[in-house]
């Protein structure tokens, strides 16, 4: 008697279906990020600055680099060059996201940079740079603000290193 195959969601077996949740998280986080940025370009002028606890404000800033403003005293061209990184990025995240659409966390990871990472480039096309609004500090010692996009990177990142970290303990 021959029995159906199964879809395989091993960490080598790509299967479209596969791909679609991973899709939708990093569309979630991207509909985040921009909603977000668009109710506080609308609720705040540049430098603008609300407190919201002890240790945590909103303040609208534009950064024209990457992270931590990185580059973002340059002429312009750096606009360019994360834009087109970015775009790489998510391109190659998406053919990762194919690949190895049964590891969950790994998957995890990439989706959450993959809408920050898409998120942010929406923001260099549309205006030149990106919208940070983010401020966390201790006293007077203010980490560079940042937004829901970064957020994600960075949580995406933090997943990523786990899952390694994970995986080369099962060896």
């Amino acid at each position: 008697m021959a029995t159906k195959k199964r879809p395989s969601f091993s960490s080598t077996g790509s299967s479209s279906g596969g791909l679609l949740p991973w899709i939708g998280i990093a569309t979630i986080v991207l509909l985040f990020d921009q909603l977000s940025k668009i109710t506080i370009l609308r609720l705040f002028q540049y430098g603008e600055s609300r407190p919201v606890t002890g240790f945590f404000n909103l303040v609208l800033v534009y950064n024209k680099g990457a992270a931590f403003s990185f580059l973002a005293s340059e002429t312009g061209w750096q606009r360019y060059l994360f834009t087109a990184i970015g775009i790489v990025a998510a391109v190659f995240i998406i053919h990762m996201l194919r690949k190895h659409a049964g590891q969950r966390m790994f998957c995890w990871a990439l989706a959450l940079i993959l809408g920050g990472a898409i998120g942010n480039v929406i923001d260099r096309v549309a205006y030149g740079h990106v919208i940070d609004f983010l401020d966390v500090f201790v006293g007077n010692w203010h980490w560079p603000a940042f937004n829901v996009a970064d957020s994600a990177i960075c949580v995406g990142a933090v997943l990523f290193v786990l899952d390694e970290l994970r995986r080369v303990s099962k060896k």
